[in-house]
């Protein structure tokens, strides 16, 4: 018995029955990796940066930085554990000068204080390397790294490194015996704080490319608002530079010289101000001169952000005005803690929440950045 021809339109029906169902998105699911578990991931580490600077900054005004005086990566991750193993580690901070010019008068109660907050702050930095390495681990072994971002998840492991070696090239500065030291070069310090914010400002920017999708980034992109976006890296360089100036007044406490504002001992420009030969020590090691210009940057990055202010609240983008409005909140209040800071000496509640500040401003400007860079739609309703 002859089979009868099928339909044309049969065979068409019957191959589109066999044809598997479309899954959207598994072109951008399978380059993407674990972007929600890896932002979460780098969130931890910024929390865990951020109370680094915290602690430091505790170390620094406490002066307790000098009281571990050797680099042990491994086995100084274990404190002193009895009565001899403290005796030993204050004999060796008996021999430096900061213990002979400033602080002979501590019996080892006192030195135990100050070892905890330099051995805390050591510890802390062991964890994050940790977390960074196991985290990092995780995600490439199970090869759920997105397409492109293990060079910049290492970039983050290799900067936390050179923090480390950068940490114990500052203390090393000011280990010193016979030469009248008590602190460390604050210059050093400078670099080390200023590595701490670039690392912050690395994890920041990471967290917010992964809160997006690949596709809604590409077409982001195409929205670009330039002029925000260069005025914010203006806005964002020039914090930094403030940032780096802060550290060098914290590195000689140039912050408890001058309690007044906005004049220095009745004058605008501090007295003495270029006393120390030669010259240009002065720019790292006069009190004065050091505030006088930590000042100075604070007016100029106001009116700065101001300008900024102005032309981020002109994006055609809600969620981008608002970033800006945030940083110009900030920078209003760190203003105000600045002043407060000086007008106080530089108490250590107050020189923290200054501190503290700086970085939520620093986040915020990055924030404000990015969203010029790629901003958030606004349909014609919601705006």
């Amino acid at each position: 018995m002859a089979q009868k021809p099928r339909s044309i339109f049969e065979e068409v029906a019957a191959q589109e029955h066999q044809r598997p169902a479309a899954q959207p998105g598994l072109i951008d699911r399978g380059r993407g990796g674990a972007r929600g578990a890896i932002r979460i991931w780098l969130m931890v580490l910024f929390a865990l940066v951020f109370v680094m600077i915290a602690v430091g900054g505790m170390t620094r005004l406490t002066d307790s930085g000098l009281s571990i005086t050797e680099w042990r990566p491994i086995t100084g991750a274990l404190p002193p554990m009895n009565a001899a193993d403290w005796q030993s580690e204050f004999d060796k901070y008996k021999a430096i000068d900061e213990f002979q010019v400033q602080n002979s008068w501590m019996q080892l109660s006192d030195f135990k204080v100050i070892y905890w907050w330099e051995w805390g702050h050591r510890q802390l930095g062991r964890v994050i390397g940790l977390v960074w390495a196991l985290g990092f681990l995780w995600f490439w072994v199970r090869k759920q790294v997105p397409v492109g971002w293990t060079g910049r998840l290492l970039l983050l492991g290799g900067l936390g490194g050179l923090q480390g070696a950068i940490g114990w090239w500052m203390v090393a500065s000011g280990v010193t015996v016979g030469e009248g030291t008590t602190d460390v070069a604050s210059y050093r310090l400078a670099t080390h704080l200023g590595l701490a914010f670039v690392i912050l400002g690395f994890i920041t920017w990471y967290t917010l490319l992964l809160g997006r999708s690949e596709p809604d980034l590409m077409q982001a992109r195409r929205a670009k608002e330039a002029k925000p976006f260069s005025m914010a890296t203006g806005l964002m360089h020039f914090a930094f530079l403030q940032i780096l100036i802060g550290a060098l007044v914290a590195g000689i406490d140039a912050g408890r010289y001058f309690p007044e504002w906005p004049l220095m001992q009745g004058q605008f420009f501090p007295p003495d101000a270029f006393s120390i030969e030669p010259l240009w020590r002065n720019f790292f090691e006069n009190p004065g001169l050091v505030q006088f210009i930590h000042r100075i940057a604070g007016y100029l990055l106001a009116i700065f952000g101001v300008v900024v202010w102005l032309r981020g609240r002109k994006s055609a983008h809600a969620a981008t005005r608002f970033a800006f409005n945030a940083v110009m909140a900030a920078l209003a209040l760190q203003i105000v803690v600045g002043i407060t800071t000086v007008l106080y000496a530089a108490p250590v509640h107050i020189a923290l929440v200054h501190q503290g500040l700086a970085v939520v401003l620093w986040v915020l400007i990055i924030r404000a950045r990015f969203l010029a860079g790629y901003p958030v739609a606004t349909s014609i309703k919601g705006s």
